[in-house]
């Protein structure tokens, strides 16, 4: 479902300004999907704000970053404005996008069932999922140069 060369599960989604954000409407660029586990956890805080601080390198390579979590829209509002994140943040309120990405964890801390692992996707501008990194430790962080390889090699 979410391997390198398979085209990439659709979802549809809803950004922090509420707006509904398809990925079948975003052919024609790059993708860059970050699913995380928790707002306003110290290592997602880590991952967005490295992102946001390289956000360059990302525009550069005619790539969108979109983070995704099963927190709501409201608490990801929130989170985006207290860390002055610069790429749209996507609420996977009820789980589809991240199973459909085989990026859902079952059992989390303090009994929480069904967040998001975290993990890195590229898509290309038709579609098709160019790198693929599901990490099963939370307290790990994607592989931001190979992100960036990724990018570079499809512009």
């Amino acid at each position: 479902m979410s391997k390198v060369g398979q085209p990439a599960p659709l979802f549809s989604l809803f950004d922090t300004e509420k707006n509904k954000v398809n990925l079948a409407d975003q052919k024609g660029k790059n993708i860059v999907l970050l699913f995380f586990p928790q707002a306003f956890t110290g290592v997602c805080t880590t991952e967005l704000c490295t992102v946001r601080d390289s956000i360059s390198q990302y525009n550069n390579t005619n790539a969108q970053v979109y983070g995704i979590s099963v927190d709501s829209v409201f608490t990801l509002a929130k989170f985006k404005e207290e860390q002055q994140l610069n790429f749209p943040l996507l609420s996977d309120f009820n789980k589809e996008a991240s199973a459909s990405y085989d990026s859902l964890i079952q059992d989390f801390v303090f009994d929480m069932k069904g967040v998001s692992k975290r993990a890195a996707f590229v898509i290309d501008k038709e579609g098709i999922i160019q790198y693929a990194e599901i990490l099963d430790k939370v307290t790990d962080l994607p592989d931001f140069n190979a992100i960036q390889a990724t990018l570079a090699r499809l512009n």
